[in-house]
């Protein structure tokens, strides 16, 4: 079957920056997904996005479907025809659904009877016919929060749309798209090419662009464009550029032909922090800033300018003068900020609303003020300098320099801490309080800061629990998830020994207290928040790169449902080593068997075993390995060394399946009967120390 290359190209108004990346991967994906759905076979799937453009090219796309043999079975013959031999309307009613007469469909004998059947070859539809549905279906599945219109028309897309190309081959399919006849003419760059280009085939779109468009249209490849250029040049300037993966993409997302720039400003701002110089620079102005080789800043950025201009003088100039101002306000700000301490302005948190029914920052403080110092203790550190960092971690909210940066609270607060004498523990422990801030970032350092971080975190979960006002969706305006994330990274990766549920009950209690919209806590309330958490935890160890953590492994330790992570952690690593030994499955299976029998019994089993009762061999010698196993699985336990525990419990295999294979547990005698249901209750409870393997696959 004869194929050829497909493009499709929407050019918009300038597309959101940072949602760039995820539109055109989302455009192509879905494009992939509705040509499989169209039985269309193809090659390759390559998206192109810039500011102004989305696009697609899928390379060698079949003219046409398959050749498709439809079966359908009817109704019955006894309820397709009466006693007359005439035709029901169950028959009527299929042949026209399958656009035949019924005298036109044939029958077919299955073990259930006989029943009408239809069966046709249909010939497959054109690609052409297919294709603008296909583009349509894509567009209207893209991840578009808020869409907009734009003329009289009622079409709905994240910018404006001025053009569409539909191509396949040389041929253009017309249709009409987002309000826009398609067609095979493109837009290149707004200033360098501003009339249109007829794309000829959709293998000539990239060079075409390029070479009259002056458009870079792959993603990946202007990034790297970027990236080098901005490398080269900094290294010309005997720096190195600060940057990230964020700023990149989204440097990327703004330009389409990148032309890397360098500009300088006063050195007396290289007197700010380094953070204010970077979120100036990076997030207010999207500018590389540049280290030295001793890592500190240069008076020097790279700007990426959107076009080749005659006089890069004057370009250049042009950046230097929108970030003096930028640099001055924030000097200003930072200079006015240091001239109130900043526990003078912990007043200032009483008039700040954190939550209507949850109360003030004032309110925050003081709760998490006692939490943070009742978890200090827990740690071993020291009480005062946590109670001393929660009464000051909020305060730089009030401050000019986070109200003009808001990435900087916590940075902001750390450094007037130490300008104000307050200590580095104090100082370190208020920056660090908001960590990690996100998916990979580091964790808080020290005693102080960890013991805040778990603090504040928890509080704002369990508040919110506690009014009811729990994420749902995608909708998490307090930023739960991550908030509890960030508990159980902190715990588990700092091995901290915390008990997880007295922690949440403490916060309700406080919550309580301290805020009059909050009811008393409950355990309803305290389980909330636990499975909330754990199923995050869930999520922490099921994304992870590399896991072989599985669903049925964390529910089988999550029955348990243990108060610390840690311990969590280390009975799900000893469940991932059970997993590899070769008892495992047996040992599941028995589990799963026991858990089916002690339901179906007729009253509750107590582990009591009575060694007269045992009369055979197979249960004799399960009972004898249990009782020889327990004084060495007991202490093993009691450490927590549930892996050693899990190791030795395997032996048990071979009495399991001789008991299973031997003994009629539901014998007749009600003694018997009861004494096996004992001995498999205390088999199970045995094992249940660590997990309920009854729930792993066996």
């Amino acid at each position: 079957m004869s194929r050829r290359d497909f493009l499709v190209e929407i050019g918009t108004e300038e597309l959101p920056p940072l949602a760039l990346k995820s539109l055109a991967e989302s455009f192509a994906a879905g494009i992939a997904k509705g040509l499989e759905a169209a039985r269309l076979k193809h090659g390759r799937v390559q998206h192109f996005a810039s500011p102004r453009r989305l696009a697609v090219l899928v390379k060698g796309l079949t003219e046409q479907q398959p050749e498709q043999e439809l079966k359908r079975r009817g109704p019955p013959a006894t309820a397709a025809f009466d006693a007359s031999g005439n035709p029901t309307r169950a028959a009527l009613a299929f042949a026209e659904s399958c656009g035949t007469s019924v005298a036109a469909l044939s029958r077919i004998t299955e073990p259930k009877g006989e029943f009408l059947f239809y069966s046709a070859r249909v010939p497959g539809r054109a690609a052409q016919e297919l294709l603008p549905g296909v583009v349509t279906e894509a567009l209207d599945g893209l991840p578009i929060p808020k869409r907009m219109r734009w003329g009289s028309g009622d079409a709905e897309f994240v910018r404006p749309v001025q053009w569409v190309v539909l191509l396949f081959g040389k041929e253009v399919i017309r249709a009409r798209i987002l309000d826009t006849e398609s067609g095979q003419l493109t837009y290149g760059h707004r200033f360098h090419a501003p009339k249109p280009l007829r794309i000829a085939t959709p293998g000539g779109y990239v060079g075409t662009l390029r070479t009259r468009g002056y458009v870079t249209a792959d993603f990946e490849e202007r990034r790297e464009k970027i990236r080098a250029g901005v490398n080269e040049l900094a290294q010309g300037l005997g720096g190195v550029a600060v940057s990230s993966d964020e700023l990149l993409d989204e440097v990327t997302a703004l330009v389409e032909w990148p032309v890397p720039l360098a500009g300088e400003f006063e050195a007396r701002f290289l007197e700010l922090p380094r953070e204010v110089l970077i979120a100036t620079l990076q997030d207010h102005q999207r500018y590389f800033p540049l280290a030295g080789s001793d890592g500190r800043l240069l008076p020097t950025f790279i700007a990426v300018a959107n076009i080749e201009s005659r006089d890069p003088a004057q370009v250049r100039a042009g950046n230097e003068r929108v970030v003096r101002p930028r640099l001055s306000d924030a000097a200003f700000f930072y200079e006015t900020d240091r001239k109130q301490p900043l526990a003078q302005r912990r007043s200032g948190l009483a008039g700040v609303v954190f939550q209507s029914q949850l109360g003030t920052l004032a309110d925050k403080v003081a709760r998490i003020r006692v939490l943070a110092g009742e978890i200090a203790e827990q740690l071993n550190a020291d009480r005062t300098f946590a109670e001393r960092a929660a009464e000051l971690c909020k305060c730089d909210l009030l401050t000019a320099m986070v109200g003009e940066f808001p990435e900087l609270q916590g940075t902001m607060g750390r450094y007037y801490a130490e300008h104000d004498g307050e200590g580095q523990e104090v100082s370190v422990a208020i920056a660090e309080h908001y960590l990690p801030r996100f998916a990979g970032d580091e964790l808080p350092a020290s005693a102080a800061g960890t013991a805040l971080a778990v603090a504040d975190k928890l509080d704002t979960i369990t508040g919110i629990f506690a009014i009811d006002q729990k994420p749902t969706g995608t909708r998490d305006p307090f930023g739960l998830r991550r908030a509890a994330l960030g508990i159980v990274r902190i715990i588990i990766e700092k091995r901290l020994e915390l008990d997880l549920r007295a922690l949440i009950r403490r916060a309700a209690e406080l919550l309580a207290e301290r805020s009059a919209g909050v009811p008393a806590p409950s355990d309803a309330l305290q389980e909330q928040v636990y499975d909330y958490i754990m199923e995050r935890l869930r999520a922490y160890y099921l994304e992870a790169a590399g896991t072989t953590i599985t669903t049925e492994m964390f529910d089988a330790v999550l029955s348990n449902r243990p108060p610390s992570p840690l311990d969590f952690d280390a009975r799900l690593r000893a469940v991932e080593g059970f997993l590899k030994l070769e008892a495992a499955a047996s040992l599941a299976a028995a589990n799963k068997r026991i858990v089916n029998i002690l339901r179906k019994a007729d009253r509750p089993a107590t582990t009591d075993v009575k060694p007269g009762l045992l009369q055979l061999d197979a249960e004799r010698r399960l009972h004898a390995a249990l009782e020889q196993l327990r004084p060495e699985v007991e202490p093993l336990l009691a450490r927590r060394d549930y892996t050693e525990a899990l190791q030795r419990l395997a032996r048990l295999r071979e009495p399991v399946d001789a008991f299973f294979d031997s003994v009629m547990v539901m014998d007749e005698n009600a003694d018997l009967r009861g004494n096996r249901l004992g001995l498999l209750a205390a088999l199970r409870q045995l094992f249940l120390h660590t997990a309920d393997l009854s729930r792993l696959p066996g």
